[in-house]
């Protein structure tokens, strides 16, 4: 990649359960590497979740003009809701992991965030925690230790407004006519790649990249790198 490509900043969004801390981590280096200005909303645990995002990108974009918006998991699925109602305020889309399109319905990150939820509720974060990290590789589950207790009481609402949210239908992204860049892991059942290829079959300007979720594990930048090099590619 290289630094003399113009591009605008970027405003970036991370998944239920995860922070701004990871979404640095996996997209920072890469978008430093061509000049791009990283801003990255925290959270708002709680039921305002998603409209605390979608707020921060109106704020960012009145700021900044047309951003490069984006995110990872539900943070994807924001930032393309998003664009699909402000087109005019996007310059351009980077969606690691999509979960979903249209209504969650049963798909696999919907289930887990519903479950985990549900957890969270009848026992409380740290038992949640306990749990999760047991059955989790010690990437995710360092991961999960430091951000989960950020969200603190609000952790089962949020979990419960990613979980119901629609994302974008393929209709909705047909009409995004800005470049865009789709990141999957193909080791990931609960970010299906067949998810990503389909958003980016039906963004008009879209390019997909995979990674894995090994690569992920042992380097966080890998997954930016993919989703950057798709949208480097659609431009």
């Amino acid at each position: 990649m290289t630094s003399a490509i113009p591009v605008p900043a970027a405003v970036l969004l991370p998944g239920t359960g995860s922070d701004e801390v990871f979404v640095r981590a996996v997209f920072g280096g890469p978008l430093a590497a061509l000049g791009v200005p990283l801003y990255t909303p925290a959270p708002v645990p709680g039921s305002g979740l998603a409209e605390g995002f979608l707020t921060a990108l109106d704020r960012l974009s009145a700021q900044h003009g047309p951003v490069l918006a984006g995110g990872i998991s539900f943070g994807a699925h924001l930032a393309a809701e998003w664009a699909v109602a402000h087109p005019g305020r996007c310059a351009g889309l980077l969606a690691a992991l999509p979960a979903w399109h249209g209504e969650p319905g049963q798909a696999p990150a919907a289930r887990s965030a519903t479950l985990t939820a549900d957890l969270v509720a009848a026992h409380g974060v740290a038992a949640a925690l306990t749990q999760a990290e047991a059955s989790s590789p010690p990437w995710l589950a360092a991961e999960l230790g430091r951000a989960w207790p950020r969200h603190g009481s609000g952790l089962a609402a949020g979990l419960r407004v990613a979980a119901r949210r629609p994302a974008p239908t393929l209709e909705a992204l047909r009409g995004l006519a800005v470049p865009a860049g789709i990141g999957a892991c193909t080791d990931d059942p609960i970010h299906p790649a067949d998810v990503a290829r389909e958003w980016a079959g039906a963004l008009p300007r879209a390019q997909y990249v995979e990674t894995t979720l090994a690569a992920l594990g042992a380097d966080p930048e890998s997954l930016g790198r993919a989703t950057v090099l798709a949208y480097l590619r659609a431009r």
